[in-house]
């Protein structure tokens, strides 16, 4: 790999008078390289199209265009020379690049790579359409051959982006300004461009499926070109030394070969060994192609509620990785950074990371490869509303990230959504089902906390705030403590039975802490410790109480760093850190009760007798979903008990608030409002009972005028909290009243209510 990245190096010089100039110009792809390559990254002239006119305007060929961006920085970034931030919404744009094709490509087929670009785009080569693609977080390429000409030529991008569509996933780009927990949006292109020199055929893609316990690899090999007596061999070597070769003949595009090692030597998270892999294709005898990877030997498993690494269970202590850079927003301003922030994680403990709501570019991947940091691949969905019409290019980019990230070791399992809805259940499947088929060698989560809707998961998760530690301790010892017994005792709603219920396999809380520090100008979870010592005993308070659960195979804390407005980073947004990582390190990365091999939870039993009856529905039960009585003004008297009038009270339906990301009917502005309806209980005895709330902020929940709920602070997704005692005592046969008072000081604000029974 040392010499891969020399001859990277001296490539890009070779064709610019000094390495400055060039932004991010190392290799992009060190999983795929070939030694006759050339960066397009730097200036390029730069358009946005208000009008979305340019192709009338003859922006296609031959037009100056009438700013300057430095590729592959995206315009709202500073990195970009243009710093728009979220100042524009940009829609239309439209790049133009003049370049020389070097004289040690010419003869040859070449390929013009795009790294990533949001969301659609349209590439002219001199003035000819050489392709379209659809998805900013897929890389894509278009054989250019027979567009180019002699002397210069010219590439031209016309990108769509349209966010505010719905149709289209943007992760945490913001619709508008910078908020809450989405930042600045990323448009156009903002990974790098590059020219790639081919042979006649030339190996175009390749999956490596590591056989640690039988000492092999097998690889799936696809051949694109058509010369004849083609053969495929692949050789991989250990420290310079040839330890495995295999070859295939024929002429179809698919080649399956089997490389047997002489040398067995594992990846492992911090202890990665990566074995050298290279491809060479010749015709007759000749060379055509020869391609350069790598790879790592290692196996993933499910056993029971484990999830294990070569055979051990390794609690995954893993970190929330946003990947937005103050500089660069979406792109790392250097490939030293990349590596840094996986080095800033391994420094507090952690041995590796959720990628939240972005698709990391693979020179990351690459650095966890390298440093033994196990990764959860991600998708940014969120911004996308579900529709059948957006299916087809969801689903698609989800599978060309997978196809292109599926070899890298320190992927550990893949998750495409993120806090869903009961809405997103069809999509869900769908997209875990093409998971499975492109990769059944890793863990497939269907979506990370809120409504999982897979009927027969092989892993689960949840999402816990509690800034409590001993509340968060109990909470997760009772769930599984009652999973023998088909205890339900879920943080979140799920109108999915399935979503709710232990299903005895591998889970984690994967989103947890999100302690705010230094939190002026911006927010963190709950109420921030007023000193460093309050911060530290929470902070290890919240880890000991998963290290200390057999039952969780690992964690997941919010959050790396701080990004804009969101304060709850170990280290700031511009990676200083905010603690003693050296103390933090002592307190995440010690011994964990499911690594010491602790008994663990029975299987839950099969009998379906956690069915929830909802007698008062949120918005996600539809029907059951009806009308409040609700004023903003303080009621006089026991407003709360059944006796009370409330008919000069208005009516709505909830949801009640104002929250653009999420469905409210009856819109409420003021600091206070006060709810009442009333529902029937047919006296049926009470096994269990639950409320599941959203509430923004502090919300009292009363039935027949007792208290059953006095919460503080604010979530902003769905809880489910066990009322059954409180229940019992205030639950009358026949009409009961429901009351709801709730109260804001800051923010959006937002009120939802149900009540259930399992008789």
């Amino acid at each position: 790999m040392k010499r891969m990245m020399i001859l990277a190096a001296a490539w890009v010089c070779v064709f610019r008078t000094g390495w400055a100039e060039v932004p991010r110009p190392e290799h992009p792809r060190p999983d795929a390289f070939r030694e006759s390559w050339l960066t397009l990254n730097g200036e390029w002239q730069f358009e946005i199209d208000a009008a979305g006119d340019g192709e009338s305007r003859g922006l296609v060929t031959g037009k100056e265009l009438s700013s300057k961006i430095t590729v592959p920085f995206c315009p709202e970034s500073k990195l970009s020379g243009l710093g728009l931030g979220n100042t524009q919404y940009l829609k239309d744009l439209w790049y133009r690049r003049l370049f020389d094709l070097p004289a040690s490509m010419k003869g040859k087929r070449i390929l013009l790579h795009f790294g990533g670009v949001d969301y659609r785009a349209r590439v002219y080569v001199n003035g000819r359409l050489a392709g379209t693609h659809t998805g900013g977080n897929a890389a894509f390429a278009f054989e250019i051959s027979p567009f180019l000409k002699e002397g210069g030529n010219e590439v031209v991008v016309r990108v769509f982006d349209d966010l505010r569509s719905g149709l289209q996933p943007g992760g945490k780009q913001a619709y508008n300004k910078s908020e809450g927990c989405v930042y600045t949006r990323t448009t156009g292109i903002w990974q790098t461009v590059w020219l790639e020199a081919v042979g006649s055929s030339y190996v175009e893609s390749f999956s490596v499926v590591p056989d640690p316990d039988h000492a092999r690899v097998i690889i799936e090999a696809a051949v694109n070109g058509d010369d004849a007596e083609l053969q495929l061999t692949a050789e991989a070597f250990a420290d310079g030394k040839r330890v495995g070769a295999d070859s295939a003949t024929g002429t179809w595009r698919n080649r399956r070969l089997v490389l047997d090692l002489k040398e067995k030597r594992l990846w492992a998270p911090g202890s990665p060994f990566l074995y050298d892999l290279t491809f060479k294709l010749t015709s007759g005898g000749l060379p055509v192609d020869e391609l350069k990877s790598y790879f790592g030997l290692r196996s993933v498993a499910i056993a029971g509620r484990r999830i294990l690494i070569n055979g051990q269970p390794v609690f995954q202590r893993t970190i929330l990785d946003q990947g937005f850079y103050p500089d660069g927003v979406w792109t790392a301003p250097s490939d030293a950074e990349l590596k840094a922030d996986i080095e800033r994680s391994m420094a507090c403990g952690y041995n590796g990371a959720r990628l939240h709501q972005k698709v990391f570019e693979p020179r990351f991947l690459y650095w966890a490869d390298k440093l033994g940091y196990l990764v959860w691949g991600e998708f940014p969905n969120w911004g996308y509303n579900y529709k059948p019409e957006g299916y087809a290019p969801y689903i698609t980019e989800w599978t060309e990230v997978l196809l292109r990230d599926r070899n890298h070791p320190a992927i550990i399992g893949w998750c495409p959504f993120n806090e869903t809805g009961g809405g997103a259940g069809e999509l869900q499947q769908v997209i875990w089902n093409v998971t499975k088929a492109v990769d059944p060698t890793r863990p497939a989560l269907e979506t990370s906390g809120w409504v999982h809707t897979l009927p027969h998961p092989e892993v689960r998760d949840a999402h816990d705030y509690e800034g409590n530690p001993e509340a968060l301790r109990k909470r997760w010892t009772d769930y599984f403590s009652g999973a023998a017994a088909g205890v339900t005792m879920p943080l979140r709603y799920g109108h999915e039975a399935s979503s709710v219920k232990d299903g005895g396999v591998p889970f984690m809380i994967s989103e947890f802490g999100g302690i705010g520090w230094a939190t002026e100008g911006g927010w963190g979870y709950g109420s921030g410790p007023k000193t460093l010592d309050e911060f530290y005993a929470r902070y290890k308070g919240q880890c000991d109480a998963q290290l200390d659960n057999p039952n969780l195979f690992g964690f997941c804390y919010t959050q790396l760093t701080d990004v804009e407005q969101e304060h709850n980073g170990l280290y700031y947004y511009d990676r200083k850190p905010k603690f003693d990582v050296q103390r933090l390190h002592a307190i995440t990365s010690r011994q964990a009760a499911y690594e010491r091999g602790e008994s663990q939870a029975s299987q839950p039993a099969t009998r379906e007798d956690d069915n929830w009856k909802v007698l008062v529905g949120t918005v996600q039960d539809g029907a059951l979903c009806t009308p409040y009585r609700y004023t903003t003004q303080t009621p006089q008297g026991e407003w709360a008990g059944e006796a009370f009038d409330d008919s000069a009270w208005q009516s709505g339906l909830p949801p009640f608030g104002q929250d653009a990301r999420r469905q409210v009917r009856t819109p409420w502005k003021t600091p206070d409002i006060y709810l009442r309806r009333t529902f029937e209980y047919d006296g049926a005895a009470i096994r269990r009972a639950a409320v599941v709330f959203s509430y923004d902020e502090d919300t009292e929940i009363y039935v027949n005028g007792q208290v059953i709920v006095n919460v503080h602070e604010f979530i902003t997704n769905y809880r489910m909290l066990l009322v059954t005692e409180q229940m019992r005592k205030a639950l009358k046969k026949g009409r009961n009243t429901l009351a709801v008072h709730t109260h804001q000081t800051v923010g959006g604000q937002f009120i939802d209510v149900a009540v259930l029974l399992s008789e």
